[in-house]
């Protein structure tokens, strides 16, 4: 299958051109909208965000991954392999920690096709890379070393919230691995303590919990945490001992 990962909305017609484009070019393979709405501009978030995401998909799935405001500058356009699955998309970050958690990386340089709009490569190179793929077609590119893809001034996990879903729940770029189970959070000076699902949440709390990715997440249940606790895209948070600091 072919998986979106972008942040091109589902408004407008950018969404539809590039799935024109895969049903056209690799017909009969399934086109799986993961997620449309990733915060624009964000590629520290998305890059959080597609290691946790990605990891449910089953080998040789191929990922569309486009968040991308250099588009038309000089950053490479790349075809990454990791784990057994593909990743197609701009290297300005979005594979950095993809890499660095994989077991085995393989990387290619894609060439820009003659008259490819120069503002809008997820449609004119990446889909078409993307269907190549998908169809068991070879990699149409030149390989490089993944050192490339590194963002080295980045952590291994994000502190601040990096997507907020459609009931107000907060996503992290977190991994919940990373903290002991009854740890407590401090956000915008509220104290958040862990609950295992929403059944467990305390009636007007907000609490972290472990998703179904395995990333740190604040909710509200039968409420929206962000409202609750002032949140955005962004906003920090820190175990409670940085009260302190």
């Amino acid at each position: 299958m072919i998986i979106l990962f972008t942040d091109f909305g589902l408004s407008g017609p950018y969404t539809g051109q590039v799935q024109a484009v895969l049903h056209q070019q690799a017909p009969g393979i399934p086109v799986v909208s993961l997620f449309a709405d990733l915060p624009p501009f964000d590629i520290e978030a998305a890059a959080c965000l597609l290691p946790a995401y990605a990891a449910g998909f089953p080998p040789a799935s191929v990922f569309l991954c486009v968040v991308d405001p250099g588009v038309g500058g000089d950053r490479p356009a790349v075809v990454v392999q990791a784990d057994g699955r593909w990743y197609v998309g701009p290297n300005e970050g979005i594979f950095a920690l993809l890499a660095r958690r994989a077991r085995q990386v393989q990387c290619w340089q894609l060439e820009i096709p003659a008259g490819a709009a120069p503002t809008f490569h997820g449609r004119d190179v990446f889909a078409p890379a993307a269907a190549r793929l998908a169809r068991g077609g070879s990699v149409p590119g030149t390989p490089f070393d993944a050192t490339a893809l590194d963002q080295p001034h980045w952590a291994d996990d994000c502190w601040r919230v990096v997507y907020v879903d459609r009931y107000g729940n907060a996503v992290t770029g977190l991994r919940a691995d990373q903290l002991e189970p009854d740890a407590v959070l401090v956000v915008n000076s509220f104290l958040v303590r862990s609950a295992r699902t929403f059944r467990d949440m305390r009636d007007g709390q907000v609490h972290w919990y472990r998703n179904a990715n395995g990333l740190v997440e604040f909710a509200y249940n039968r409420g929206r945490a962000d409202l609750v606790l002032g949140i955005q895209v962004g906003t920090p948070f820190c175990r409670e001992s940085c009260r302190q600091e």
